[in-house]
């Protein structure tokens, strides 16, 4: 046999042998066990006291993407892409998704947490703590500072979200303050909790504790002065001074 000949017939062996190779696999791929199918989905939620969304809402945005795992074999399922589209959720702030030794997808969501509500007479929504704005909803029922009024994104996510971040942390003024309004985006007005109460006038946000130190040593000092008088506003915008109206 000629040397050429004796090529062709290695090259026609190898061939085949792959052929076989590649058949062999791909009958064991197929006669591999029904229960290598994803059986069910689970979603998880770091604070269970919070929930913002439904798993029904979660399966749809998955079946939207064409990514809803159950029912797929196990390798065909992409983990990473459904913690993507997962996290696309506006409520969401980080997913992880795994699978079990059983082959049943979990996905773990930790969910935005306001800080904030805005309402003004065109919107409403929330910012959250990292003072990024949040979409309103409904289902949202936490006890946050609520800002009315002339408010704009600017203001919203810097010194009105870091005012709700520090009242978060004093408890004296925390229970004491229901809610800021803004008359203009640099006069801001207090509303304190309790019928009958004076509102603060506070003008600008940007000295806010220097003013509430104030503030709060002048109801430390005049307790007794004050009763019987009904201040509408206490003006706490002059240093130095709480100028009762």
């Amino acid at each position: 046999m000629s040397r050429t000949a004796n090529i062709i017939w290695q090259v026609i062996g190898i061939v085949t042998a792959l052929g076989l190779l590649g058949g062999a696999v791909a009958w064991g791929y197929a006669m591999r066990p029904s229960k290598e199918v994803c059986p069910g989905l689970t979603y998880r939620w770091e604070d269970s006291s919070r929930r913002y969304l439904s798993e029904s809402e979660l399966d749809s945005l998955l079946r939207k993407a064409e990514a809803y795992p159950v029912g797929k074999h196990i390798d065909l399922l992409a983990v990473y892409h459904i913690e993507e589209i997962v996290r696309s959720h506006p409520m969401v702030d980080r997913a992880e998704c795994y699978t079990t030794p059983k082959y049943e997808v979990r996905v773990d969501i930790r969910q935005r947490v306001p800080l904030m509500e805005v309402r003004t007479p065109i919107e409403r929504y929330f910012i959250d703590t990292r003072h990024t704005v949040m979409p309103w909803r409904e289902e949202v029922r936490d006890d946050v500072l609520v800002v009315t009024g002339a408010v704009g994104p600017q203001a919203a996510t810097t010194t009105l979200v870091r005012f709700a971040e520090w009242l978060q942390d004093e408890e004296y003024w925390r229970e004491r303050i229901a809610s800021v309004h803004m008359r203009t985006p640099q006069n801001a007005v207090l509303v304190l909790r309790g019928e009958g109460q004076p509102q603060v006038v506070m003008g600008s946000m940007n000295d806010y504790k220097r003013k509430l130190r104030k503030l709060r040593t002048f109801f430390d000092n005049s307790e007794e002065a004050m009763q019987g008088k009904h201040y509408r506003e206490l003006d706490i915008r002059f240093r130095g001074q709480v100028i009762g109206r």
